[in-house]
């Protein structure tokens, strides 16, 4: 019954004015603060004396294929749990005692799942992992309303069933416990151990000294208490031929009431008698081994599983042919699988450009494995084999390449005598790019020249070398550069202590520099061959502003450009000697810029012109007009 508006208003201000706090959660008493939690009785604020764990293993060594009885579980059962303690062939049966069955009943193997009897729901677990080694369990929450029978449908050895289950203490005599339910009821599992008797809450009395054992039972016990044939123990098995006991118990004399076995006297009590039961031969059933792995670790694949009918027969149990299971549903033997959605090659980039500006290089994009919810993962997670390619040549064209140099620097790196004038030579391709020196040859042009001041005088001074590069080529940065005192004379320098020059302001040898943009100057490469060999041609070379780092520029000055053309050979052109030596071609001197003229073809197309300049180059020149 819920609380009231105002009893909840009288229980906080009751709170407040004991000074408890105001935030009290109901217990299951229903009321504000108790603190009250059910016990594993389901008794509110209970001691867990209401109800009574019955547990038990059964470990008995079978021998004959078929049903055979583990446990007994009373009317008022709740929290079941049957589990088989290893993964095995064997199968765990439910029935209850009015004969339906609920659980792998009449040899047919049911699917792991929610099955409802006996007044509660079962969850029949069956794990077929390949890896896994759990056995088979049946869990209940309970309570059932009428006995439950549990069976073990034995095929291999049996690796042992953990049974467990609470009853209510008033019916906590009449739930058999391990040892009653194995030797008296089953007679299938041999005898109890303390053990099983601790796990399922009953101890056992402590032993009697022989010495102290009576020589007969007290004979009102005996008049008031004696055995009665109760009935038999379930069959062992439901087929093929299995034994059952009968069963005595303890009444009372006279009103032929159930009481402890301890009550009467155990040296009176008959021997069990075994008969023979469920002689029938059992019925064949459908053997189902498990799933094979999957075809595929990834995407649709296909898992297949070995289907066989099997009959018992005494103590084996043999393959028989399909038609002997044609009373049941045939279980699928082949079932679709998929462990994973397969990751796929996804190309992320466009092809870079040519690795090169010209000839052949390489170019690359980017490739990646990338699963079903758009992640890059692993490559092996892809089939290697449908990769796309991530780098491929290229070719950039033909490359034509030309030295380029700049003019002599306008000072000489000593103030007298001997020093250097440098330049800067760079070999560029048709692309304006800079290439390995040696791409264009070996006829480099220098990079230094000497050059003289005139003889200096013998005198001590700091000598500083070149500054060196700054270390940022844009912004602020630092360079560098060699400070060493040094004795001039006509003679040539003679390297000082520093002392010597003590008198004279030392020059940094270190500076900040900044560089706001990046400078140019003009280079050109040398001149071409002359248009004509006489009578006044013209002579050209290509001329580029470049910065320090030979890009192409607009900075330089353009009244610093130097001439890209000029005239040559003013001489007038001396008369042929041979008159059949003539130009047969309108474009000789193209001709002999390029130089052709070692080739018999050009010779005899423009022999005119290669005769001059073969002469010229010789040194003879014939007679002027």
């Amino acid at each position: 019954m819920m609380l009231s508006a105002v009893a909840l208003l009288l229980v906080c201000l009751q709170m407040r004015v004991l000074g408890k706090p105001w935030s009290q959660s109901a217990g299951c008493d229903e009321l504000l603060g108790s603190g009250r939690v059910p016990d594993k009785c389901g008794v509110c604020g209970g001691d867990n004396s209401a109800c009574k764990l019955v547990s038990g293993v059964f470990q008995h060594t079978l021998s004959k294929v078929g049903y055979h009885k583990i446990v007994e579980i009373p009317p008022g059962a709740t929290k079941i749990n049957v589990t088989e303690m290893v993964k095995s062939r064997n199968y765990l049966a439910l029935l209850s005692r009015s004969g339906r069955s609920i659980i792998n009943g009449n040899w047919a193997i049911d699917r792991p799942g929610m099955y409802e009897g006996v007044g509660t729901m079962f969850t029949y677990r069956r794990p077929n992992e390949i890896s896994s080694t759990a056995g088979e369990s049946f869990l209940a929450e309970g309570p059932t309303n009428e006995i439950l029978d549990v069976f073990m449908i034995y095929q291999q050895p049996n690796p042992g069933v953990r049974y467990e289950f609470i009853m209510p203490s008033e019916n906590a005599l009449d739930a058999p416990h391990p040892k009653q339910n194995q030797l008296d009821v089953n007679a299938v599992n041999g005898p109890s151990t303390s053990e099983d008797h601790e796990r399922s809450g009953v101890r056992p009395p402590p032993p009697v000294p022989d010495n102290q054992l009576p020589a007969a039972p007290p004979t009102t016990r005996a008049r008031e208490y004696n055995w009665k044939l109760s009935g038999t123990t379930d069959c062992s098995a439901s087929c093929g031929r299995g034994s059952r006991f009968s069963v005595f118990v303890c009444v009372h004399r006279g009103t032929h009431a159930l009481v402890l076995s301890d009550l009467c006297d155990s040296s009176t009590k008959p021997s069990p008698q075994e008969e023979p039961c469920n002689v029938q031969p059992c019925p064949a059933f459908w053997d189902i081994g498990e799933w094979s792995e999957c075809s595929k670790t990834c995407g649709l694949g296909v898992q297949h599983r070995q289907v066989l009918c099997r009959q018992p027969y005494t103590n084996l149990t043999l393959n028989v042919h399909s038609s002997r299971c044609r009373h049941l549903e045939h279980p699928e033997t082949s079932s679709s699988c998929q462990l994973k959605i397969c990751s796929e090659w996804n190309i992320r980039s466009d092809w870079s450009p040519c690795s090169v500006p010209c000839g052949v290089g390489q170019r690359s994009r980017e490739v990646h494995c990338v699963s079903n919810v758009g992640d890059i993962v692993a490559d092996d997670e892809c089939n290697m084999k449908l990769r796309p390619s991530d780098v491929e040549n290229c070719d950039a064209g033909v490359c034509t390449k030309s030295w380029f140099f700049s003019d002599w620097s306008a000072q000489c790196s000593a103030d007298c005598g001997a020093g250097i004038r440098t330049r800067s030579v760079q070999c560029l391709t048709n692309h304006i790019s800079s290439l390995p020196l040696e791409s264009c040859g070996a006829q480099r042009p220098p990079e230094a020249q000497p050059c003289n001041n005139g003889p200096c005088e013998s005198r001590t001074e700091w000598f500083t070398g070149p500054w060196s590069q700054c270390s940022a080529e844009c912004g602020s940065g630092g360079q560098q550069r060699a400070v060493v005192c040094l004795m001039r004379s006509d003679e040539g320098f003679m390297v000082m202590p520093a002392y010597e020059c003590s008198s004279l302001d030392k020059p940094l040898s270190q500076q900040s520099c900044f560089i706001k943009t990046c400078g140019a100057k003009w280079f050109h490469t040398d001149w071409s061959a002359c248009s004509k060999t006489c009578e006044t041609g013209y002579r050209v070379r290509e001329v580029r502003c470049l910065t320090d780092d030979m890009m192409t520029s607009e900075l330089c000055d353009e009244t610093l450009k130097p001439h890209d053309k000029e005239e040559c050979h003013p001489e007038p052109c001396l008369p042929l000697i041979d008159e059949k030596c003539r130009d047969k071609y309108f474009n000789c001197n193209v001709v002999v810029q390029a130089r052709l003229c070692v080739y018999d073809y050009y010779q005899m197309a423009c022999c005119a012109s290669c005769t001059r300049v073969a002469r010229r180059s010789s040194g003879h020149w014939g007679q002027r007009s």
